[in-house]
Protein backbone atom coordinates (compact mmCIF):
# COMPACT_ATOMS: atom_id res chain seq x y z
CA UNK A 1 0.00 0.00 0.00
CA UNK A 2 1.86 3.39 -1.36
CA UNK A 3 2.10 6.43 1.55
CA UNK A 4 -0.74 8.30 2.97
CA UNK A 5 -1.42 11.83 1.19
CA UNK A 6 -2.21 14.31 2.99
CA UNK A 7 -5.70 15.75 1.56
CA UNK A 8 -6.88 19.32 2.68
CA UNK A 9 -10.40 20.75 2.32
CA UNK A 10 -11.84 23.46 3.40
CA UNK A 11 -15.26 24.91 4.33
CA UNK A 12 -15.29 21.27 5.53
CA UNK A 13 -18.38 21.08 7.62
CA UNK A 14 -20.82 22.60 5.06
CA UNK A 15 -22.71 20.78 2.57
CA UNK A 16 -20.48 20.47 -0.12
CA UNK A 17 -17.70 19.59 2.20
CA UNK A 18 -19.84 17.02 4.32
CA UNK A 19 -20.47 15.15 1.02
CA UNK A 20 -17.13 15.13 -0.47
CA UNK A 21 -15.28 13.92 2.61
CA UNK A 22 -16.80 10.59 2.26
CA UNK A 23 -15.84 10.38 -1.13
CA UNK A 24 -12.31 10.91 -0.55
CA UNK A 25 -12.38 8.16 2.41
CA UNK A 26 -14.23 5.49 0.99
CA UNK A 27 -11.35 5.87 -1.53
CA UNK A 28 -13.29 6.56 -4.31
CA UNK A 29 -11.61 9.85 -5.15
CA UNK A 30 -7.72 8.72 -5.60
CA UNK A 31 -8.68 5.00 -5.55
CA UNK A 32 -9.00 1.74 -3.15
CA UNK A 33 -5.40 1.52 -1.97
CA UNK A 34 -4.46 5.25 -1.54
CA UNK A 35 -4.62 6.22 2.31
CA UNK A 36 -5.00 9.86 3.35
CA UNK A 37 -4.65 11.77 5.83
CA UNK A 38 -7.50 14.54 6.37
CA UNK A 39 -6.82 18.32 6.67
CA UNK A 40 -9.94 19.61 7.60
CA UNK A 41 -10.23 23.60 7.76
CA UNK A 42 -13.25 25.76 8.82
CA UNK A 43 -13.67 29.21 10.35
CA UNK A 44 -13.94 29.57 13.89
CA UNK A 45 -17.46 29.65 14.06
CA UNK A 46 -17.79 26.50 12.44
CA UNK A 47 -15.34 24.72 14.40
CA UNK A 48 -18.05 22.67 16.79
CA UNK A 49 -19.78 21.72 13.62
CA UNK A 50 -16.57 20.29 12.02
CA UNK A 51 -16.16 18.32 15.73
CA UNK A 52 -19.54 16.32 14.79
CA UNK A 53 -18.29 15.99 11.26
CA UNK A 54 -15.14 14.21 12.76
CA UNK A 55 -17.08 11.96 15.14
CA UNK A 56 -18.82 10.59 11.94
CA UNK A 57 -15.57 9.99 10.20
CA UNK A 58 -14.53 7.99 12.90
CA UNK A 59 -17.56 6.37 13.31
CA UNK A 60 -17.47 5.05 9.48
CA UNK A 61 -13.86 3.49 10.46
CA UNK A 62 -12.51 3.93 6.79
CA UNK A 63 -9.91 1.74 6.43
CA UNK A 64 -7.71 4.06 4.14
CA UNK A 65 -8.08 7.40 6.54
CA UNK A 66 -5.07 7.38 8.80
CA UNK A 67 -5.40 10.53 10.85
CA UNK A 68 -8.12 13.36 10.16
CA UNK A 69 -7.09 17.06 11.31
CA UNK A 70 -9.38 19.60 12.44
CA UNK A 71 -8.14 23.22 12.02
CA UNK A 72 -9.23 26.80 11.81
CA UNK A 73 -5.91 28.01 10.46
CA UNK A 74 -4.96 27.38 7.01
CA UNK A 75 -1.58 27.04 7.66
CA UNK A 76 -2.18 24.09 9.59
CA UNK A 77 -4.98 22.60 7.36
CA UNK A 78 -2.19 23.26 4.11
CA UNK A 79 1.26 21.60 5.88
CA UNK A 80 2.51 19.48 3.35
CA UNK A 81 -0.42 19.04 1.28
CA UNK A 82 -0.57 16.97 -1.48
CA UNK A 83 -4.64 17.46 -2.54
CA UNK A 84 -6.30 20.65 -1.86
CA UNK A 85 -10.41 20.97 -2.56
CA UNK A 86 -11.23 25.13 -2.17
CA UNK A 87 -14.83 24.47 -1.31
CA UNK A 88 -15.32 27.20 1.71
CA UNK A 89 -16.48 30.41 0.39
CA UNK A 90 -19.40 32.70 1.21
CA UNK A 91 -22.55 32.32 -0.20
CA UNK A 92 -24.72 35.10 -2.35
CA UNK A 93 -26.91 36.10 -0.15
CA UNK A 94 -30.08 38.04 -1.25
CA UNK A 95 -29.24 41.42 -3.27
CA UNK A 96 -25.77 40.55 -4.24
CA UNK A 97 -24.73 40.65 -7.91
CA UNK A 98 -21.77 38.25 -9.68
CA UNK A 99 -19.58 41.40 -8.87
CA UNK A 100 -20.62 41.98 -5.27
CA UNK A 101 -19.56 37.89 -4.81
CA UNK A 102 -16.09 38.59 -6.46
CA UNK A 103 -15.58 41.58 -3.57
CA UNK A 104 -16.63 39.63 -0.78
CA UNK A 105 -14.63 35.97 -1.64
CA UNK A 106 -11.68 38.01 -2.91
CA UNK A 107 -9.97 38.40 0.50
CA UNK A 108 -10.15 35.21 1.51
CA UNK A 109 -8.74 33.38 -1.09
CA UNK A 110 -5.47 35.82 -0.89
CA UNK A 111 -5.12 34.49 2.56
CA UNK A 112 -5.41 31.14 1.20
CA UNK A 113 -3.29 31.53 -1.46
CA UNK A 114 -0.40 32.52 0.43
CA UNK A 115 -0.78 29.79 3.29
CA UNK A 116 -0.67 27.47 0.59
CA UNK A 117 2.53 28.89 -0.31
CA UNK A 118 4.15 28.70 2.97
CA UNK A 119 2.40 25.44 3.92
CA UNK A 120 1.69 23.29 1.28
CA UNK A 121 4.24 19.90 -0.53
CA UNK A 122 5.85 21.11 -3.75
CA UNK A 123 3.86 18.69 -5.74
CA UNK A 124 0.41 20.25 -4.44
CA UNK A 125 -2.98 20.01 -6.77
CA UNK A 126 -5.37 22.39 -5.67
CA UNK A 127 -9.20 22.62 -7.71
CA UNK A 128 -11.08 25.57 -6.21
CA UNK A 129 -14.80 24.59 -5.69
CA UNK A 130 -16.32 27.67 -4.34
CA UNK A 131 -17.29 30.62 -6.52
CA UNK A 132 -16.85 32.30 -8.08
CA UNK A 133 -14.25 29.76 -8.65
CA UNK A 134 -12.44 30.67 -11.51
CA UNK A 135 -11.34 34.09 -10.20
CA UNK A 136 -10.98 32.87 -6.58
CA UNK A 137 -8.70 30.21 -8.02
CA UNK A 138 -6.81 33.50 -10.02
CA UNK A 139 -6.12 35.18 -6.48
CA UNK A 140 -4.92 32.43 -4.88
CA UNK A 141 -2.52 31.60 -7.43
CA UNK A 142 -1.69 34.83 -7.82
CA UNK A 143 -1.01 34.63 -3.93
CA UNK A 144 0.88 31.65 -4.16
CA UNK A 145 4.56 32.49 -5.60
CA UNK A 146 6.31 29.77 -5.10
CA UNK A 147 3.68 27.02 -6.68
CA UNK A 148 3.88 26.89 -10.55
CA UNK A 149 0.62 28.69 -11.90
CA UNK A 150 -0.80 24.77 -13.29
CA UNK A 151 -1.14 23.74 -9.89
CA UNK A 152 -4.07 25.40 -9.33
CA UNK A 153 -7.32 24.73 -11.66
CA UNK A 154 -10.90 25.62 -11.08
CA UNK A 155 -14.03 23.22 -11.07
CA UNK A 156 -15.98 23.12 -14.22
CA UNK A 157 -17.02 19.46 -14.07
CA UNK A 158 -20.02 20.47 -12.53
CA UNK A 159 -20.79 22.04 -15.83
CA UNK A 160 -19.08 19.14 -17.62
CA UNK A 161 -21.52 16.52 -15.82
CA UNK A 162 -24.48 18.66 -15.68
CA UNK A 163 -24.22 18.44 -19.93
CA UNK A 164 -24.19 14.78 -19.74
CA UNK A 165 -26.85 14.37 -17.76
CA UNK A 166 -28.60 16.48 -19.96
CA UNK A 167 -27.72 14.05 -23.24
CA UNK A 168 -28.26 10.93 -21.17
CA UNK A 169 -31.83 12.50 -20.55
CA UNK A 170 -32.77 13.50 -23.89
CA UNK A 171 -31.47 10.54 -25.48
CA UNK A 172 -32.44 7.80 -23.01
CA UNK A 173 -28.21 6.38 -23.19
CA UNK A 174 -26.42 5.57 -19.90
CA UNK A 175 -23.95 8.34 -18.92
CA UNK A 176 -21.48 6.13 -19.10
CA UNK A 177 -21.93 5.65 -22.83
CA UNK A 178 -21.53 9.66 -23.58
CA UNK A 179 -18.46 10.78 -24.50
CA UNK A 180 -16.30 14.00 -25.87
CA UNK A 181 -18.43 16.74 -24.16
CA UNK A 182 -16.10 19.98 -23.78
CA UNK A 183 -17.55 23.04 -21.62
CA UNK A 184 -15.46 26.36 -22.60
CA UNK A 185 -15.13 29.51 -19.90
CA UNK A 186 -16.91 30.78 -16.29
CA UNK A 187 -18.70 28.20 -14.05
CA UNK A 188 -21.43 30.79 -14.89
CA UNK A 189 -24.16 30.89 -17.10
CA UNK A 190 -22.09 32.23 -19.72
CA UNK A 191 -20.20 29.11 -19.73
CA UNK A 192 -20.46 26.84 -22.98
CA UNK A 193 -20.89 23.00 -23.21
CA UNK A 194 -19.58 22.44 -26.41
CA UNK A 195 -21.32 19.03 -27.91
CA UNK A 196 -19.79 19.27 -31.69
CA UNK A 197 -17.02 16.87 -30.78
CA UNK A 198 -19.26 14.53 -28.49
CA UNK A 199 -20.77 11.18 -28.89
CA UNK A 200 -23.87 9.23 -27.85
CA UNK A 201 -23.14 5.33 -28.17
CA UNK A 202 -20.84 5.98 -30.49
CA UNK A 203 -23.06 8.48 -32.54
CA UNK A 204 -22.37 11.96 -33.23
CA UNK A 205 -24.31 14.32 -30.64
CA UNK A 206 -24.73 16.90 -33.70
CA UNK A 207 -26.80 13.85 -35.79
CA UNK A 208 -28.23 12.61 -32.31
CA UNK A 209 -30.28 15.45 -30.99
CA UNK A 210 -31.08 19.28 -33.52
CA UNK A 211 -28.59 21.75 -33.62
CA UNK A 212 -31.55 24.30 -32.23
CA UNK A 213 -31.75 22.02 -29.01
CA UNK A 214 -28.01 21.54 -28.76
CA UNK A 215 -27.85 25.54 -28.78
CA UNK A 216 -30.87 26.47 -27.31
CA UNK A 217 -32.89 24.72 -24.19
CA UNK A 218 -29.88 22.35 -23.44
CA UNK A 219 -27.18 25.22 -23.39
CA UNK A 220 -29.70 26.97 -21.10
CA UNK A 221 -30.72 23.86 -19.06
CA UNK A 222 -26.80 23.58 -18.18
CA UNK A 223 -26.65 27.03 -17.71
CA UNK A 224 -29.09 27.40 -15.12
CA UNK A 225 -29.42 24.43 -13.57
CA UNK A 226 -28.29 25.70 -10.53
CA UNK A 227 -30.83 27.94 -9.90
CA UNK A 228 -33.35 25.10 -10.77
CA UNK A 229 -31.92 23.25 -7.70
CA UNK A 230 -32.01 25.66 -5.72
CA UNK A 231 -36.33 26.34 -6.61
CA UNK A 232 -36.59 23.05 -6.17
CA UNK A 233 -35.11 22.08 -3.32
CA UNK A 234 -34.90 25.24 -1.58
CA UNK A 235 -30.74 24.60 -0.96
CA UNK A 236 -28.08 24.98 -3.36
CA UNK A 237 -26.20 22.08 -5.12
CA UNK A 238 -24.43 19.86 -2.88
CA UNK A 239 -23.97 16.33 -3.22
CA UNK A 240 -23.58 16.91 -7.18
CA UNK A 241 -20.90 19.43 -6.74
CA UNK A 242 -18.98 17.51 -4.31
CA UNK A 243 -19.38 14.27 -6.88
CA UNK A 244 -17.81 17.03 -9.40
CA UNK A 245 -14.55 17.90 -7.00
CA UNK A 246 -13.91 14.14 -6.49
CA UNK A 247 -14.22 13.35 -10.21
CA UNK A 248 -11.99 16.58 -10.96
CA UNK A 249 -9.68 15.45 -8.70
CA UNK A 250 -9.44 11.93 -9.41
CA UNK A 251 -8.94 12.05 -12.91
CA UNK A 252 -6.07 14.75 -12.08
CA UNK A 253 -5.01 12.06 -9.74
CA UNK A 254 -5.31 9.02 -11.85
CA UNK A 255 -5.38 9.98 -15.61
CA UNK A 256 -8.55 9.87 -17.74
CA UNK A 257 -6.64 7.18 -20.34
CA UNK A 258 -7.38 10.05 -23.23
CA UNK A 259 -10.85 10.87 -22.24
CA UNK A 260 -11.23 14.64 -22.58
CA UNK A 261 -12.99 15.84 -19.83
CA UNK A 262 -13.52 19.62 -18.59
CA UNK A 263 -11.04 22.02 -15.84
CA UNK A 264 -10.64 25.67 -15.81
CA UNK A 265 -6.66 25.97 -15.78
CA UNK A 266 -4.06 29.06 -16.42
CA UNK A 267 -4.62 29.55 -20.10
CA UNK A 268 -1.68 29.07 -22.10
CA UNK A 269 -2.65 31.41 -25.27
CA UNK A 270 -4.57 28.62 -26.27
CA UNK A 271 -7.72 29.43 -28.55
CA UNK A 272 -7.16 33.13 -28.44
CA UNK A 273 -7.52 33.25 -24.51
CA UNK A 274 -5.17 35.59 -23.11
CA UNK A 275 -3.04 34.19 -21.50
CA UNK A 276 -2.91 33.58 -17.78
CA UNK A 277 -7.24 33.81 -17.70
CA UNK A 278 -8.40 30.81 -15.54
CA UNK A 279 -10.63 29.40 -18.28
CA UNK A 280 -12.28 25.92 -19.12
CA UNK A 281 -10.77 23.82 -21.55
CA UNK A 282 -10.83 20.70 -23.11
CA UNK A 283 -8.09 18.65 -21.59
CA UNK A 284 -6.71 15.09 -21.17
CA UNK A 285 -4.87 14.37 -18.17
CA UNK A 286 -1.67 11.19 -17.61
CA UNK A 287 1.26 11.19 -14.90
CA UNK A 288 -0.94 13.68 -13.18
CA UNK A 289 -0.25 16.34 -15.92
CA UNK A 290 -3.25 17.90 -17.83
CA UNK A 291 -2.80 18.76 -21.57
CA UNK A 292 -4.60 21.41 -23.04
CA UNK A 293 -6.60 19.41 -26.16
CA UNK A 294 -5.38 21.24 -29.55
CA UNK A 295 -6.71 21.31 -33.03
CA UNK A 296 -10.17 21.00 -31.60
CA UNK A 297 -12.46 22.02 -34.07
CA UNK A 298 -14.25 25.67 -33.18
CA UNK A 299 -16.97 27.10 -35.50
CA UNK A 300 -18.30 30.48 -35.37
CA UNK A 301 -20.77 30.31 -32.42
CA UNK A 302 -17.92 28.05 -30.37
CA UNK A 303 -15.72 31.23 -30.82
CA UNK A 304 -18.52 33.78 -30.15
CA UNK A 305 -19.02 31.84 -26.88
CA UNK A 306 -15.71 31.86 -25.70
CA UNK A 307 -15.19 35.56 -26.30
CA UNK A 308 -18.07 36.03 -24.43
CA UNK A 309 -16.38 33.95 -21.51
CA UNK A 310 -13.21 35.77 -22.29
CA UNK A 311 -14.58 39.24 -21.65
CA UNK A 312 -16.79 38.40 -18.62
CA UNK A 313 -13.44 36.70 -17.39
CA UNK A 314 -11.23 39.63 -17.66
CA UNK A 315 -13.69 42.27 -16.00
CA UNK A 316 -13.77 39.82 -12.52
CA UNK A 317 -9.78 40.07 -13.16
CA UNK A 318 -9.66 43.27 -13.86
CA UNK A 319 -12.52 44.04 -10.20
CA UNK A 320 -9.82 42.00 -7.81
CA UNK A 321 -6.91 43.69 -9.57
CA UNK A 322 -5.69 44.81 -6.07
CA UNK A 323 -5.72 41.25 -5.02
CA UNK A 324 -3.43 39.45 -7.51
CA UNK A 325 -0.32 39.41 -5.45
Amino acid sequence: MPAPIRVAVTGAAGNIGYALLWRIASGSTFGADQPVILQLLEIPPGMEKLAGVVMELRDSAFPLVHDIIATDDPNVAFKDANQIFLVGSRPRSAGMDRADLVAANGPIFVGQGKAIDNSAADDVRVVVVGNPCNTNALIACANAHKIADEQFTAMTRLDHNRAIGQLSKKSGVAASKIDGVAVWGNHADTMYADCTQATVDGKSATDAFEQDWLRGDFLKTVATRGKAIINARGASSAASAASAASDHMRDWFLGTNGRVVSMAVPSNGAYGVPKGLIFSFPVTIADGKYTIVEDWPVDDFAKQKIAQNVEALEGERTAVAELLG
